[in-house]
């Protein structure tokens, strides 16, 4: 708590960080410019990176000692690489993070891109401190719905259509089955027949069902490829229903069951919530008792540190629900389920060429961000190398296309909602992921002329490093040295938008320290490789957070 009070004083000749003692005078009884002169007086020079101490009115001023700081942060940096601001914070507990869950049968809709790049975040990073890290997608697999997809499968399913493009195919179908029901009410009586098989575990319909789960599991895997997203369990809603029966009997001996208009509910009216509906009128289950399920059973299986569900923020009261259920039936890690919600996704200008109607598929959001791209790059020479190949532009596009989706999408705190802007997002010069990965690019283009010239920048000594001091090099060094603190800051409040600010503030910095200084073309040898040995530390800074964040880096354009 002490470090979050510490301030970055005014003017740079008051010091470097200042830290105000009036927050202690009432604990201490005592006024802050004693306290300060006291502390001041008990820190002495103990205190690493510090060159003085001084004490203004209630102030303490630290003075650091730059060229110390400099030197080794870049030697820590370039030791670590990938591995920057990684530690062992979270040994021997695990994290599960369910993301993504899609509804299977259903097109993957850019509403769905939110949940699946702040998901792969946030397990990237809390994996990077050490923890114990699960991704679970709960798949939404399970509903009268597929009941209907069955009957309309066996009416009207075209299996060459089907193989093709699945998840069309069974769109054409299901929006058919609507259409028809209207004249045709037998057919929802169909439908819940062959649910209820279903349900029973019949043959054919599990394996129709089953065909269904694959092929959308198939076409979901192209968007999570792309993305570089993985999961370690896709256990969905069908998992846990045959668990349904033991929640019900667990809250019925807790006496927590109420009979509510024909439904089992359970009452929060303590917690100044509605009640939470466990089992439908009809005896069906609903969200609520899966969700109950599944926390039970992840219990028993993972033993979890903390259970995080990255859902939208509309369904803030579903989970607030779910958890105080759990919380009012005794369950000790109630307290561990956390609802990491996010806002809306909208568009700008709306100049999406979808193909799918009304719905903007994830997909052709992804496309189109790398055709654009690759428009860009062809039409403006300088932002590539003058022998690059076709194919190479498509694969550098390839990934700043995509880092440019997953950047916007982190860019800002995750509750406010994301405003889709083409001009911004793939502004090479604007707070975008083009702009970090050309800032990425340009370091590593630096590094590889100096490697073609032998110097060995990454065992640059201490006292050559300490030949570092400008005001540029001390930010660089200043960011840097942020980076395990700043990743620690974001996973405590599920937040990647704080790295995000690291690495554009780092590229910034970098360009502007690079259009100052000639770090290839300078005079003296040593002061030339402890830049270089700064510039390395830097593109290793990018490259982590862009890491952390879902990014591929670009090693030359």
């Amino acid at each position: 708590s002490i470090s979050n009070l510490l301030e970055i004083p005014p003017q740079s000749e008051l010091g470097d960080y200042a830290f105000p003692c009036f927050q202690l005078a009432k604990t201490m009884r005592k006024a802050p410019a004693v306290i300060a002169a006291d502390l001041a007086a008990q820190l002495g020079q103990s205190l690493t990176f510090i060159d003085r101490i001084a004490t203004v009115g209630g102030y303490l001023n630290f003075f650091i000692d730059r060229s110390a700081l400099i030197s080794q942060t870049i030697a820590d940096t370039n030791a670590l690489q990938d591995q920057l601001g990684a530690s062992d914070l979270g040994a021997g507990q695990t994290i599960l993070v369910e993301f993504s869950s899609p509804n299977i049968a259903k097109p993957f809709h850019v509403g769905h891109a939110f949940t699946t790049i702040l998901g792969n975040a946030l397990a990237k990073s809390y994996q990077h401190l050490g923890y114990h890290t699960i991704r679970l997608n709960h798949l939404g697999d399970y509903g009268t719905q597929f009941g209907k997809l069955i009957v309309a499968y066996k009416l009207w399913g075209d299996e060459a259509a089907l193989a093709a493009h699945p998840i069309q195919e069974l769109l054409r179908i299901y929006v058919r089955f609507h259409d028809e029901a209207k004249d045709k009410p037998e057919l929802e009586t169909e439908a819940r027949d062959q649910f209820r098989r279903l349900e029973e575990g019949q043959p054919e319909q599990v394996a129709l069902w089953q065909r269904f789960r694959d092929l959308s599991l198939q076409e979901f895997a192209v968007v999570y490829n792309r993305l570089g997203v993985t999961f370690d369990d896709y256990n969905g809603e069908s998992f846990y229903s045959d668990q349904i029966p033991a929640v019900v009997d667990w809250l019925k001996t807790k006496n927590l069951l109420e009979n509510s208009e024909g439904a089992q509910v359970v009452r929060l009216d303590e917690e100044n919530l509605p009640p939470c509906i466990i089992l439908k009128s009809d005896g069906t289950t609903i969200y609520a008792s899966r969700d109950i399920a599944a926390v039970l059973y992840r219990e028993k299986t993972y033993n979890f540190a903390k259970n995080i569900y990255v859902v939208g923020t509309p369904q803030a009261l579903h989970f607030k629900q779910v958890f105080a259920v759990l919380e009012k039936a005794g369950f000790e890690k109630a307290k561990d389920c956390c609802h990491v919600g996010f806002g809306l996704v909208k568009f700008a200008d709306r100049k999406l060429s979808t193909r799918s109607g009304d719905v903007i598929l994830l997909e052709e959001l992804l496309s189109e961000s790398v055709d654009k791209t690759l428009e860009i790059i062809k039409s403006n020479a300088a932002l590539r190398h003058p022998d690059m190949t076709e194919q190479d532009m498509r694969e550098i596009a390839e990934k700043i296309g995509i880092g440019a989706v997953v950047f916007t999408f982190l860019k800002n705190g995750r509750e406010r909602d994301i405003v889709f802007s083409w001009e911004e997002m793939l502004d090479f010069e604007g707070d975008s992921a083009p702009y970090v990965l050309y800032t990425y690019a340009r370091a590593r283009s630096i590094l590889r002329k100096a490697d073609l010239e032998g110097v060995n920048y990454l065992d640059c000594p201490a006292e050559t490093l300490r030949l570092l001091g400008s005001d540029d090099e001390f930010a660089l060094a200043k960011l840097l040295e942020s980076f395990g603190s700043t990743v620690e800051k974001s996973v405590s409040v599920h937040e990647p938008f704080m790295i995000v600010r690291l690495i554009t503030n780092l590229a910034r910095t970098f360009n502007k320290y690079y259009h100052h200084e000639p770090i290839l073309k300078t005079a003296d040898p040593g002061l030339r490789t402890a830049r270089l040995a700064l510039v390395s530390a830097c593109s290793t800074g990018i490259r982590a957070g862009l890491n952390l964040l879902g990014i591929q880096a670009v090693e030359r354009m």
